[in-house]
């Protein structure tokens, strides 16, 4: 993925690029730090930060207050050690041919649900190092996690490995299901299931020194679910888990700009067709605009009705998504209406909403899906620009 850092001072950017406010990644963790205290804050950063470049992030996730970093695998976990970065580091998504090996020696914590702990007993006898391990127990999201029947076995396995020394249990989780759904009783249950699993590890000898569970909605709507850590993702990046809530009521403010500029600009007459299927069909002789941004670049081919941003006027996508492009009608009136061109305009597609963009959510809505999808699909083809950094 390219990147690249702007100063304040330059005006030029790429054709294509999503522009990530590392001041907006700094707001945000401060507020949630200052939210979740005393309990610590574990920035997520999986998925290269959810789109927004993992190494700037993670800096900026740091110098702002945060305690750990969380990703799903080692593989994000190792370029963090590489790039110095030595705060500690949880990875909790595995397969048999994770490098265990690699995560020990780089001091990288593991997420354990069981089937894990022997590989990474063996690991750690090879090594001859200590592992250090977070239990995950399943209170009903049923992914992974030990099931509530598996999870004294487990914790004693857990226990017998840290007398031996090979493992240390630094931790006990789990992840919350309907936490955007803040009434749901479900979230209730979850708690009541957590909080028995960690008083069983507990009465078995284990002495973790971190419980976490709550995800970015538990963070904001739901005290009782902090503990001693929270891990939060989508909130850092400066977006809403909430269908009901905007990033702004909830004092976040988003960190990602995707724009272009228009490619091209035409005049067509009425019953012009746009794009495969020929789907739709101009109303009226009218002016269209070709944005070259498509599905290869991470906008769902689905999201007709997106909304783009040029001169402060917004205008609908129309006609399917393409590849590498889509085309919004400029109408009549607004823009062309003495006949100007707009190639080379800057099109926003989203942004912080300063200027009148559109939101994240505008897109998660017109592609039928949530705004978590939006940015981290946003493919390497597009440079991340970086400011304040």
């Amino acid at each position: 993925m390219k990147s690249a850092a702007l100063s304040p001072a330059t005006k030029r950017l790429p054709e294509r690029a999503a522009v990530i406010d590392l001041d907006a990644i700094r707001y945000n963790v401060r507020h949630l730090v200052q939210l979740v205290a005393p309990a610590g804050l574990m920035a997520v950063v999986k998925a290269d930060a959810y789109g927004h470049g993992i190494l700037p992030v993670a800096r900026a996730a740091l110098e702002a207050g945060a305690h750990w970093l969380g990703v799903a695998h080692i593989s994000e976990a190792l370029p963090l050690r590489a790039a110095a970065i030595q705060v500690p580091v949880l990875a909790w998504l595995h397969t048999t041919d994770s490098d265990f090996h690699a995560a020990i020696a780089a001091d990288i914590d593991l997420g354990c649900s069981g089937w894990e702990l022997p590989l990474i007993v063996a690991a750690a006898q090879q090594l001859r190092k200590t592992a250090r391990i977070h239990l995950k127990i399943d209170t009903g999201l049923g992914r992974n996690g030990s099931t509530p029947e598996d999870w004294a076995n487990l914790v004693h396995l857990a226990r017998r490995a840290e007398i031996t020394g090979d493992v240390t249990v630094v931790g006990i989780f789990s992840h919350l299901a309907v936490a955007d759904e803040p009434w749901r009783v479900e979230t209730d249950e979850q708690i009541a299931a957590f909080t028995t699993a960690v008083a069983q590890a507990q009465a078995a000898g284990l002495r973790p020194l971190v419980r976490h569970l709550a995800n970015s909605a538990g963070v904001l709507s739901r005290p009782d679910t902090h503990f001693d850590l929270v891990r939060a993702g989508l909130a850092i990046y400066g977006l809403s888990p909430f269908a009901d809530q905007t990033p702004t009521e909830l004092g976040l403010r988003p960190a990602m700009t995707l724009r272009t500029l228009v490619s091209v600009c035409k005049e067509v007459p009425a019953e012009q067709g746009v794009s495969y299927g020929l789907n739709y069909r101009t109303a009226a002789p009218t002016t269209l605009a070709l944005i070259p941004l498509g599905y290869a670049d991470g906008i769902p081919r689905i999201a007709t009705g997106g909304p783009v941003r040029i001169d402060g006027v917004t205008y609908p996508v129309v006609g399917r998504i393409a590849m590498d492009q889509m085309v919004i009608d400029l109408g009549q009136a607004g823009l062309v209406a003495a006949g100007r061109s707009v190639i080379g305009a800057e099109a926003v597609l989203f942004g912080p909403g300063d200027d009148g963009e559109a939101s994240v959510d505008e897109w998660a809505a017109a592609a039928g899906t949530i705004n978590y999808e939006v940015v981290t699909r946003i493919s390497p083809r597009v440079p991340r620009v970086y400011r304040n950094a």
